[in-house]
């Protein structure tokens, strides 16, 4: 491949970045005192914490806020956190209509355009949970459609020797995104939770505002991103595949040569346009396609393919894990510090690190064998995560066991169910149905996020750590589901995956 090539998959995969961010910043924020304060998840009287956390009535050894927790705190906190997936959900509906209409690389654009607003509308959100939620969900609408068109465009320009490394682009991307709020937010969070202004003294009035800035910074900062992809989407080129579709062959051809730095005229450019050519002549001759196409005989496998593999991606219990990290780390035992700044950093570090093995291992070892590996391993370390928090009274050897094991997990995922059900679902699908069939994987993929983001809080708190036991139990299905029923797609041809899926091979 080429410079060119790669700046155009690692630009296009910005929009990882942003669902990255999305994630990775709500981990902190919602365990901001302010931020807890101001949508009355917790009030706070005046009282401190110690170092460890504990009580304490001597204000020289006061380092955090004592705030107490709100009847209604597991369903804010899981209204807010889910409205972000629910947009999600909408927007990969929508992108299969803008994403043919208007095209992959416009449709981006707009979608990094919409991301923003939310950002905006999050930040300066009023005090109630509405308006907060009411941001998060036209966020979401940016990120579901980009989900949808992001991978699909990548896939669209990219060489078909490389085309699953550089689809899983778009996991790295996302994986880099959660660092870089882990970063940012914790640093803001240490300076403004950490031996904060009031500490000992009565407050009249529990539900009193403390200072804002944490959280709508967290927010706010967003919008550099949004308009980053928005303004780097403006100097890249449209889909090959999509202008032949539009019979605008000859700016596809250019296209083709400058992905390819040729001409115009070079072999390998025409060849690929022929290629390119033939593949939308035979969509034509069906006729336009419908979503109903995606349960045809011949396609309707690997819709149920895609749409089991985002709704077990979901269902390993990734996102618990990002959206609830510090509360995990601080139910085990850990110190607040440890628990907000220390560990989600070394976590989210492992789990982009661990995606570069992923971009290796889709080429060479194949979609189905990651899947198969990282289901097994997922369940192991759940298990452990489980056992050892069990043992956190005895010792902190335990509680580092036990996040050990969760990083372990964190591992076991980025590098085998993270990117493979992007890229998987990016190129299974005949250019005819393509963007309908991707959206069907990313809708099951938010879909089953919402759940998972709702239910979040409220599991952890009835259940504590035994809620690792149950996504143990849904890797194990993970397992039988890829080991039994995913047909392998590595260097297979549409013809070939047509004979796969329709039992004919």
């Amino acid at each position: 491949m080429n410079s060119f090539q790669f700046l155009v998959a690692l630009t296009a995969s910005f929009g990882g970045l942003l669902f990255g961010y999305e994630v990775g910043v709500m981990n902190v924020v919602l365990v901001m005192d302010a931020f807890r304060i101001f949508f009355k998840f917790h009030h706070w009287n005046g009282d401190g914490l110690d170092e460890k956390g504990q009580p304490t009535k001597d204000v020289a050894n006061m380092m955090y806020r004592d705030l107490k927790e709100a009847d209604n705190k597991a369903t804010l906190e899981g209204l807010i956190t889910s409205s972000f997936v629910l947009g999600a959900l909408c927007g990969a509906l929508m992108a299969t209509y803008l994403g043919e209409k208007y095209g992959r690389q416009r449709t981006i654009m707009i979608g990094a355009c919409i991301f923003t607003c939310g950002a905006v509308i999050q930040g300066l959100s009023a005090r109630s949970w509405v308006m907060i939620a009411i941001g998060r969900l036209i966020t979401g609408l940016s990120i579901g459609c980009n989900g949808v068109l992001c991978p699909t465009y990548i896939s669209e320009v990219a060489p078909a020797k490389i085309r699953g490394t550089l689809s899983s682009c778009y996991q790295l991307m996302t994986t880099f995104g959660i660092i870089v709020a882990a970063v940012i937010n914790s640093i803001v969070w240490y300076y403004t939770n950490v031996k904060p202004e009031g500490l000992g003294k009565a407050r009249s009035n529990i539900w009193e505002e403390v200072s804002n800035f944490e959280w709508r910074f967290a927010l706010l900062f967003q919008v550099v991103p949004g308009l980053g992809l928005a303004l780097l989407m403006c100097f890249l080129p449209k889909s090959p595949r999509w202008l032949c579709s539009k019979d605008r062959d000859e700016e596809a051809v250019e296209v083709l040569a400058k992905l390819n730095a040729t001409s115009t005229s070079d072999e390998l450019v025409q060849s690929e346009l022929k290629a390119i050519q033939e593949d939308v002549a035979a969509t034509r001759a069906a006729g336009s396609s419908s979503f109903g196409e995606l349960f045809s005989p011949v396609i309707r496998r690997r819709t149920f393919i895609t749409f089991l593999m985002q709704l077990f991606q979901q269902w390993t219990g990734i996102n618990v894990i990002m959206y609830y990290q510090s509360q995990i780390y601080n139910e085990i035992g850990f110190t607040k510090f440890m628990s907000t700044v220390v560990l989600p950093i070394i976590n989210n570090f492992v789990n982009f690190i661990s995606t570069f093995p992923g971009m290796w291992g889709i080429e060479r070892l194949g979609r189905k064998t990651l899947l198969v590996i990282g289901s097994l391993m997922m369940m192991v370390f759940h298990i452990s995560t489980w056992a050892f928090s069990t043992q956190t009274s005895k010792g902190k050897t335990w509680e580092y066991l036990a996040v050990a094991s969760i990083f372990l997990m964190v591992f076991s995922f980025a590098w085998t169910w993270g990117p493979v059900p992007w890229v998987y679902q990016a190129e299974v699908f005949p250019l005819r149905v393509r963007v309908k069939g991707s959206a069907v994987g990313t809708v099951s993929n938010f879909l089953n996020n919402w759940i998972i983001a709702f239910v979040g809080p409220a599991l952890m708190k009835a259940w504590s750590t035994k809620t690792f036991l149950l996504f143990a139990a849904a890797c194990l299905l993970a397992w039988v589901y890829s080991q039994f029923y995913v047909i392998e797609c590595k260097g297979v041809s549409i013809d070939e995956m047509d004979a796969k899926m329709a039992g004919k091979a």
